[in-house]
């Protein structure tokens, strides 16, 4: 496929999807018929490098004047509440070629990551476009703060029970808190693939518990021998499973539109509002015990806590520079917490902050003795519920819709959808997670 050739977009909807489904169509065969990444020389490896580089051209030209059209008819006229990846996966059968299939990102989901020809940055296209624009991008963001299905089969056991155990989640209430559990013992209560559905389901479900006040989040204890039977609150993203493709770029967008966002905003409720002053959320308060140390993804968590506690001695790090990745939404809430030029040598140096030194104290709001924490954490609950919690979500509300308010986190997500899919499939990527973490070493 060579751009010279491409087809003149019309503006009509059903003749535009037609013509570049043909050229998309075209490249997509001219790419099968070449090796597989691996086995490519030189020569076919640059022939695939200009066929994905001009088909996503092509793909771009198409979004840039149907992009309105498209998730205008893929949501019955925003009527419909679509997730991300419902949307990508909607989008590919109805514009062929626009986007991946089901099919083609599980057969690329087989390969180590630099073996990936990365069709699911085509995913990343659609979703700054559509996030780009304020009404679709409001109505998907929106979807994604709606509480899963799943959760409400799992709400009844929670209220008659008090806890409820998922296979990588606990939650049990304690007292006037409902503490959400994260494990993954093995990587050190690291995020993947196994851990998200897990993660936000029980995100919905301490928020939808009547029986208590405020939630707690706290990582459980771990295997690894250097911290054996301690608790840690996370390691951020599975650098392992990264490495061996296992984390799909979808994984990125579900985790900041849905757990890490409903934490932040609330849960959503269909058919109003999620921000202003016609808005309505069931939301709590949230309370982070940070053991250990908060790495990458678990320091940017804390940005959407409402309270941190720290044990002495925990640090947090948010080391994208090693990953090559960009931290979630940490760019667009680390400088409120400690300024931008600190925000930028956590992001851009590698800094990493002791919890308890003023730059650490910027985030986290109370250190305690480690041998202290779960006293400490008590006193806290008592102390933050003792007049009730409903001054603490009405500040909380009042306080985000000058801090961050829906559509500038929309703005942000239409670029980080972009930039977070080129990084993904970057080789830079590849060189980073194995010369600072020696990932081609590590079992998946």
């Amino acid at each position: 496929m060579n751009m010279a050739d491409a087809p003149s977009l019309s503006g009509a909807f059903e003749a535009d999807t037609a013509a570049c489904g043909r050229e998309w169509a075209m490249a997509a065969s001219a790419l099968v018929r070449l090796p597989a990444k691996p086995q490519r020389d030189v020569a076919q490896a640059a022939e695939a490098t200009a066929l994905l580089a001009n088909a996503r051209a092509l793909r771009e030209r198409f979004l840039r004047v149907h992009a309105a059209t498209l998730y205008d008819r893929l949501t019955d006229g925003m009527t419909r509440s679509l997730r991300v990846d419902e949307l990508a996966y909607a989008a590919a059968a109805l514009v062929p070629g626009l986007v991946p299939t089901r099919a083609q990102v599980a057969a690329e989901s087989t390969c180590a990551q630099k073996d990936k020809d990365g069709v699911e940055v085509d995913q990343g296209l659609l979703l700054a476009h559509v996030l780009g624009m304020p009404a679709a991008g409001r109505h998907l963001c929106h979807a994604m703060l709606l509480p899963r299905p799943e959760s409400a089969e799992h709400l009844a056991r929670l209220r008659r029970e008090g806890t409820l155990q998922l296979p990588t989640a606990e939650l049990r209430r304690e007292g006037h808190a409902i503490v959400l559990e994260a494990r993954n013992p093995r990587f050190l209560n690291a995020e993947d693939e196994t851990t998200l559905d897990d993660f936000e389901i029980a995100v919905d479900l301490a928020i939808m518990d009547e029986m208590t006040q405020i939630a707690v989040l706290r990582g459980g204890t771990v295997e690894h021998p250097k911290y054996a039977g301690r608790r840690v609150f996370s390691a951020g993203i599975n650098l392992t499973h990264l490495y061996h493709g296992a984390i799909s770029f979808l994984w990125y967008i579900r985790r900041d539109m849905g757990p890490l966002n409903k934490m932040f905003r609330g849960l959503a409720t269909p058919g109003l509002p999620a921000e202003g002053a016609r808005a309505f959320t069931r939301e709590k308060p949230w309370i982070a015990a940070v053991d250990a140390f908060a790495i990458g993804g678990g320091c940017q968590i804390l940005l959407v806590m409402d309270y941190v506690l720290a044990a002495r001695g925990a640090y947090m790090t948010l080391p994208a520079r090693k990953e090559g990745i960009i931290p979630g939404a940490a760019n667009l809430r680390l400088p409120r917490f400690c300024g931008e030029r600190i925000a930028r040598q956590l992001i851009s140096k590698g800094r990493g902050l002791d919890c308890d030194s003023p730059e650490g104290l910027m985030i986290c709001d109370e250190i305690a003795a480690p041998e202290a924490m779960d006293e400490t954490l008590a006193r806290l609950v008592e102390e933050l519920t003792t007049s009730g919690a409903v001054s603490l979500v009405g500040n909380r509300r009042a306080m985000r819709v000058g801090l961050e308010p829906l559509d500038l986190f929309r703005e942000y997500m239409a670029v980080y959808s972009r930039e977070q899919a080129i990084c993904h499939f970057s080789p830079q990527l590849i060189a980073n997670l194995e010369a600072n973490w020696r990932a081609a070493e590590r079992r998946a």
